[in-house]
Formats: C-alpha cells, structure tokens, sequence
C-alpha cells in the first residue's frame, strides 16, 4: 500500500524532498531512475511518473528544466548500461549452471537479440517492469554492446524527453495541475498496456 500510495501522490513527495533537501532533490531523482532502470530487484520504482512529474515541477519554477533533462538522461542510460553488464556477466555463470534456463533457450536469447535487440531496447522504456529487464535480457544474451549502447541512448533520450517535457509544457495547464493523481493513474495504466496485449497475443498463438 505504501509503494501504491508515493506512486499516486509522487508530486506531493517530490515537492516535500525539495523541501527538505533543496539542490539534493537532482541527486535523490537521479538514483531512482538509475535504480529502477539499472537494478533487476527495483522494477517497482516510479519511472514514467516521476519524470513527467518532474516535469511538470519544473515547469513551475522549481526545478531546472535543463539540469532534470540531462541528470535523469543520463541515469536512464547508464542504468541500462548497468543492467547488460550484470547481464552479460552474471547470465551464463548463474542461468545455466544453476539450471535455471537450457542452453537451447540461451541460444535462441542470443539470436533474438541479434536479430530484434535494437527495436526491443527501445520499445521497452515505454513498459514499466520490462524495460529494467531487458537490458539485463540483453546482456544474457550477449548482444554486442555497441549495438546495444547506441540504442540504449536512442531509447533513453525518447522516453525522458516525453515525459519529462510532456510534464514541463503540460502539467501546469489548469485541467492537468487540478487532476495530477487522475493523470499519474492514467499514465501507469497506459504504460501497462503494451506489455499486457503483448502477453495476451502471445498466449493465443501458443
């Protein structure tokens, strides 16, 4: 209920940490999207909300619109960065010799990505819980890291500058800054939309 409760009410938190830690709040904002971003065990932690309720903070005077961009920018990036390497290290050490997986389902990994990586790493900064997967997934998978890195900042840059501006230009309009919670709500069930036709379709083709 709690974790429910600071998603639905992220404004009134964030406005009370600018409170309390004043220029701190640009450091506390970068580690959570670094952390929901970067940490398989923290794909609970608000991504799309917060940037657009960052945003949308900034956008009346309280933050620097500038400094929000390019601090959750770059914790969006080096998150996923994160995120492969411990993929990429920890995934045929741990995956196959704990039998957790087969080597068959390893090698199909591998070429999915090979094949789809680019279009994935990018799609799935729009679906909450995945995308702090699918770096990792990426890097399981042994996904040239070039590749990877070039859509990862691809991917990052998109899904910041939506929200975040989407926040900036648009959440101080009078209907949004009166509904902020209805809008927040509104944005984490969209956000769940394309994982969820995602699953049903594939669960009709098996």
């Amino acid at each position: 209920m709690e974790i429910i409760n600071a998603l639905l009410h992220i404004d009134t938190y964030i406005i009370s940490l600018i409170a309390s830690y004043g220029v701190l709040i640009y450091l506390i904002l970068f580690l959570i999207i670094f952390a929901e971003t970067g940490l398989i065990i923290t794909p609970f932690l608000p991504g799309d909300s917060l940037l657009f309720v960052a945003g949308t903070i900034a956008g009346q005077g309280s933050l620097n619109v500038v400094s929000i961009f390019i601090l959750l920018s770059l914790a969006a990036i080096l998150g996923d960065s994160l995120n492969y390497a411990l993929g990429n290290y920890l995934g045929e050490r741990f995956f196959v010799r704990k039998k957790l997986i087969k080597q068959e389902h390893l090698e199909r990994t591998k070429e999915f990505y090979r094949k789809h990586g680019g279009k994935t790493i990018i799609l799935a900064r729009f679906m909450p819980i995945i995308r702090t997967f699918a770096p990792f997934i990426a890097g399981v998978g042994k996904m040239d890291y070039r590749k990877f890195l070039s859509f990862n900042i691809i991917g990052g840059l998109c899904w910041v500058s939506l929200f975040v501006l989407g926040g900036y230009f648009f959440g101080t309009i009078p209907i949004v800054k009166n509904n902020l919670t209805l809008i927040i709500v509104l944005i984490i069930i969209t956000s769940f939309i394309p994982p969820i036709i995602n699953f049903l379709k594939h669960g009709k083709n098996e």
